[in-house]
């Protein structure tokens, strides 16, 4: 029996600068794509993938301040490990990560200019931050997360990794992506692994 794809499946959510709700649907992604609209497909990647991982720590009380006590280092650091697998993913045009996770993360650091300090680190910390959150529920060999928010991104004598400093980071490199989609030619290979990735997203949805 052949599967079909409901093409009214969101493929984002996501709130505006004004509080207005956003959806993209399968069928709106196909017409972007039937157009070749890369500011629009580049805005979409952006919101799709800002409003799950990074956004959620983003909250802030009525007077403008963050609300500290929502701030959990152990949960943006999961969320930033599931958003630089992800962002790997698309720039390598791979369908899924399986039994690639660690080479995502050393390419990640070893290119991504917004973790210089983290260029050599990129298998330690797949190892004791990525896999320690994700299968331990902690850090392990001596690496350890804070929230101070301070400015240094990575303490490598105490082994910290500051996941405030680090989220915000990601946002720029989240940035920096959409970016290069937006100003890339249409047929360039940051395009067509793109297309890939979104073409087993799509699928995936059968």
């Amino acid at each position: 029996m052949v599967k079909y794809i409901d093409t009214t499946i969101e493929l984002a959510r996501f709130y505006d600068e004004n509080g207005l709700l956003n959806t993209i649907t399968i069928d709106d992604y196909n017409a972007l794509i039937d157009r070749q609209d890369q500011t629009a497909i580049a805005d979409f990647i952006y919101n799709r993938l800002h409003s799950r991982y990074i956004k959620p720590f983003q909250f802030v009380e009525k007077s403008g301040k963050f609300v500290k006590e929502y701030k959990n280092g152990f949960s943006i650091m999961a969320n930033c490990c599931l958003l630089i697998e992800t962002l790997q993913s698309f720039r390598n045009g791979w369908g899924d990560s399986n039994k690639k996770s660690e080479q995502a993360f050393k390419q990640f650091f070893s290119t991504d200019k917004n973790f210089q300090e983290l260029q050599n680190k990129g298998r330690e910390f797949y190892l004791n931050i990525r896999c320690g959150i994700l299968h331990q529920g902690e850090t392990t060999n001596g690496w350890k997360i804070n929230r101070e928010d301070n400015g240094l991104l990575f303490d490598e004598k105490q082994m910290v990794v500051d996941s405030i400093t680090f989220i915000k980071r990601l946002d720029k490199s989240l940035i920096a992506y959409t970016l290069e989609l937006k100003s890339e030619k249409w047929d360039s290979e940051i395009w067509d692994n793109f297309r890939t990735k979104m073409r087993k997203i799509i699928s995936n949805c059968k």
